[in-house]
């Protein structure tokens, strides 16, 4: 796991000096066990190395004998598989990513096809003049670029390429307004004018500074065709993928919530490992959120783990906050960013490196409430995902947020496929956006921010095959999703209580916004960009007195944006603290 970053200039000039210097300082956070560089003519390449496998012959850029060279963030799982089907390659080094190069030199731009792990990988082959770019089918490792009239240039974090000087920060307020309405940003544009995202699963060819080829490898199957299923294949198939993704040489542990999602991974590390599992949860004392410790403890217990708890209080979200809001520069208002940031460094003091996590259950299984309203007909009730904004009916904007929701309709087109169900086109959907824009957004900021990886067992090419093709009724049966899994975790980690409605993930921020609502208020509602769209009366009024869960998230959102935007946009330094933040002019 590690930050990348690279240059190829339009004019054929070397890269300057500066702007690899400036690239590499701004994703020193992400790889803090060493740093390497690559230049050639018109290209370069920079690398800050997180240390997982092969730790002593690993460092980057990678070689190969055709000239070619390699910097890459994730984690190649089957490389092991790769090496042994490459009986007549030269390898110098015991990195998982060293096959990806010798890949390229025989399938060229296929090269990623053959891959199955996490990835954003970038190759110059100076034979060819040519930059190319790869990230997972999933997206669970961020890869963004910009094309100017100097170049192309591209990095792991949009604020390396502003921090660089390669391009400015500028609103783009159709994303802003997607982030306000959604939580997320979708598709290639990001929230900054000119940076885009390397689509999940998309493979670019560069060459003389500008994209020439685009290719896209499917997360999902392109058809529907449901195949039916036993708990043991499932079995089998949670096995294989939980093997692979503890392949590692650093300490390893989990995120454990309590629920089916976290409870699989875990009873499935437990069966695999001599030694107990380090598992960590969050939790929220003195609040009326559902803390998860309790069930949590309960399944750590059964299944021999080391349990580690944390308790993430008001005053953990006050302190946190603008640094979490820095950290997310491609901006995710999820409220789970929060106990995510404190487990994060939680792990790294315990001497962690690698964390697994349950994401990509929901969307894989059928887990969310919305999937059994997308499957109904709209006579029956029946109704599109997120047609309704987070600000919207509470008479605080200004005018209208045109385009919030483009994007999802975007989605929702693609996601039609022949042979889909309508709870198959909403998993897609989710896939599309939801999940690499937001969930696993988080994950990779919160936890690269302390220098930790994350792996997600679910986000798998072989899982992502079975599950989805299941048939609707071994996803959603008698009103509970996961139904599959769910049998699963009751056989094999029964004190999850695998049957009960699913429950949700809640932080108390609306309860904790509302104490100080009267101080807060007004605070956000000075901010220029929360004037530029709302009225700031009507802001005002609604941390005074948030009527109801939607108007309390709804300040969390604005207090979101408003901190993200002061830090991103206006440029100005972390504080320590999120009002002094927001009261400064």
């Amino acid at each position: 796991m590690c930050g990348i970053a690279g240059v190829m200039t339009a004019d054929g000039s070397a890269p300057a000096e500066s702007l690899l210097k400036a690239l590499t300082v701004a994703l020193e956070h992400r790889g803090p066990d060493g740093q390497g560089r690559y230049t050639n003519g018109d290209a370069a390449l920079i690398q800050t190395r997180l240390a997982i496998i092969d730790l002593e012959t690993g460092d980057q850029p990678l070689h190969e004998p055709g000239g070619a060279a390699l910097v890459a963030n994730g984690e190649i799982y089957n490389y092991l598989e790769l090496r042994a089907s490459m009986a007549d390659a030269l390898f110098k080094t015991q990195s998982d990513c060293e096959p990806p190069l010798f890949l390229y030199r025989k399938h060229g731009l296929d090269f990623a096809r053959h891959l199955r792990g996490m990835f954003a990988i970038a190759i110059h082959d100076p034979q060819q003049g040519r930059l190319v770019l790869a990230r997972d089918p999933f997206g669970i490792k961020p890869l963004y670029y910009a094309e100017t009239s100097k170049g192309f240039a591209f990095a792991s974090e949009p604020h390396a390429l502003i921090e660089s000087g390669w391009i400015g920060a500028q609103l783009s307020e159709q994303s802003r307004n997607e982030l306000l309405q959604l939580q997320f940003t979708t598709g290639r544009a990001t929230i900054f004018k000119g940076i885009e995202r390397v689509l999940p699963g998309e493979i670019l060819a560069i060459e003389k500074g500008r994209i020439i080829e685009r290719q896209h490898i499917e997360a999902l199957p392109n058809n529907g065709s449901e195949t039916e299923a036993t708990i043991g294949m499932l079995d089998k198939i949670l096995a294989d993928s939980v093997a692979v993704h503890q392949r590692s040489h650093v300490p390893y542990g989990m995120f454990l919530s309590g629920g089916i999602d976290s409870s699989a991974v875990l009873a499935m590390m437990a069966r695999l490992n001599p030694r107990p599992v380090k598992a960590f949860t969050a939790g929220f004392s003195g609040t009326a959120a559902r803390d998860e410790r309790d069930l949590a403890r309960e399944v750590a217990r059964s299944l021999g783990a080391e349990h580690i708890e944390i308790d993430f209080s008001e005053d953990d979200f006050w302190r946190a906050l603008p640094q979490v809001a820095g950290a997310m520069d491609d901006p995710a208002a999820d409220y789970a960013i929060l106990p995510t940031w404190k487990l994060a460094a939680t792990a790294r003091t315990e001497g962690i490196k690698v964390i697994l996590s349950g994401e990509g259950g929901d969307e894989l299984f059928g887990g969310y409430g919305r999937y059994r309203s997308a499957m109904r007909p709209w006579f029956l009730g029946g109704r599109a995902m997120r047609r309704n904004g987070t600000l919207d009916g509470l008479g605080i904007l200004r005018e209208d947020l045109n385009g919030w929701r483009d994007g999802m309709q975007a989605a929702e087109r693609a996601g039609k496929r022949t042979g889909r169900t309508r709870l198959q086109t909403a998993q897609a959907v989710d896939c599309a956006d939801w999940l690499p824009n937001d969930l696993l957004t988080k994950l990779d900021r919160c936890l690269m921010a302390h220098g930790v990886e994350g792996r997600t067992p679910f986000l798998d090419p072989e899982v992502a095959a079975f599950a989805f093709r299941l048939p609707d009724k071994m996803k959603v049966h008698d009103g509970l999703g996961k139904y599959l899994l769910r049998q699963w975790v009751n056989k094999h980690a029964a004190s999850a209580d695998a049957f009960s409605k699913k429950r949700g993930f809640t932080v108390p921020v609306g309860e904790w916004i509302a104490k100080r609502g009267v101080q807060i208020g007004p605070l956000v509602a000075k901010r220029e960009c929360i004037r530029a769209i709302c009225k700031p009366e009507a802001v005002e009024a609604l941390f005074r007195e948030p009527d109801g869960k939607g108007a309390k998230f709804a300040t969390w959102s604005l207090l979101f944006y408003a901190l993200w935007h002061r830090h991103h946009i206006e440029r100005r330094p972390f504080m320590l603290d999120a009002l002094a933040a927001l009261a400064e002019n």
